[in-house]
């Protein structure tokens, strides 16, 4: 009889697969771990899921439809159009990192110290990818680490990119002080999917959980499944806070590489060089010793940073090696 129930309950389990398999579902994906990812379906149940196929890579913010192929699992089989994509790519390797993104808001704190370079390109690729960009200053209590990073940061408020400086502390810790600087990166974020990134130590997950204070209670079973045995840093998680307002977390970031800008619109994501461009004794100017470039004048003139101009130079010379790889 003991034997009896065992199959009883295999056989009503297969029947209850069998009833959710090949199910079709349309939904965003919430949270990416590697090619694994969960998905948010209509309805708002969340199933885990991989992609059809070697080539297809799902990431957060991504719409999707598939089929359920058991309880709480599902295939994907075809991504919706991209508004936008951000992704980075070296002369090795490419890396989709958010799509459906309107905003990108990169998180610098003054210790550890940041790296304006690293920052410098992940405003580029904003701007080659049309997507608004601001910086959040955090942990700007801090004295004279944070007077250093306002010093660091001059050059990119004065191409225009709104500086916003909070300190993110937990919920029940926080003052009016505090609490004013996570309002006011709020109200930068309304309307927006944004995207939190930066390096690794600045601050970032303290951020989420000031701005979502339920972050943790949205990790439900599935993602703690699905993340198991990996570190934190490799995944991505997109919180919803309002119909039209979300965050799309990202891993910290060591290198982000610019190959897939090519060296025209590679000068034009920066700003200041804009007034400058077309104005070069050279149409294939690339700014770098040509006799005669506009950009470089700018820079004597003091229009341009030189630590700017560094910044692009890395990028060029990069991209020109990347180029010979790809050959």
């Amino acid at each position: 009889m003991r034997c009896w129930r065992v199959v009883e309950s295999k056989q009503a389990r297969a029947q209850r697969l069998a009833a959710d398999a090949g199910e079709k579902f349309r939904g965003e994906v919430v949270a990416a771990f590697g090619r694994q990812v969960e998905v948010q379906v209509e309805g708002g149940t969340r199933i885990a899921c991989g992609a059809r196929g070697r080539k297809m890579e799902a990431v957060c913010g991504d719409q999707v439809t598939g089929h359920i192929v058991a309880r709480g699992q599902g295939i994907i089989e075809a991504l919706d159009e991209r508004r936008t994509v951000l992704f980075r790519r070296d002369a090795m390797r490419e890396k989709v990192i958010a799509a459906n993104v309107s905003q990108l808001a990169y998180v610098v704190a003054g210790d550890p110290p940041f790296s304006d370079d690293l920052l410098s390109r992940c405003l580029v690729a904003a701007e080659a990818a049309g997507i608004d960009s601001l910086i959040a200053l955090n942990k700007c209590d801090l004295g004279g680490p944070t007077r250093t990073a306002r010093t660091l940061l001059e050059p990119f408020a004065a191409i225009g990119c709104k500086v916003v400086e909070v300190v993110a502390t937990p919920l029940n810790d926080r003052d009016d002080r505090h609490e004013d600087g996570v309002d006011a990166l709020r109200r930068c974020l309304a309307g927006h999917i944004t995207l939190l990134i930066g390096q690794s130590g600045m601050g970032k997950s303290t951020l989420i959980n000031a701005l979502v204070p339920d972050a943790q209670a949205v990790t439900g079973e599935i993602s703690r499944a699905l993340s198991a045995g990996r570190h934190t840093t490799t995944s991505s998680r997109l919180y919803r806070l309002e119909r039209d307002t979300a965050l799309n977390d990202s891993p910290g970031l060591q290198a982000f590489g610019l190959a897939h800008v090519p060296v025209d619109r590679l000068a034009y994501a920066f700003p200041e060089f804009r007034t400058g461009l077309g104005h070069c004794r050279f149409d294939d100017c690339t700014h770098q010793r040509e006799p005669g470039c506009a950009i470089l004048a700018l820079v004597t003139a003091g229009r341009i940073d030189p630590r700017r101009m560094q910044a692009y130079t890395r990028i060029v010379d990069e991209n020109r090696h990347a180029a010979q790889r790809f050959r």
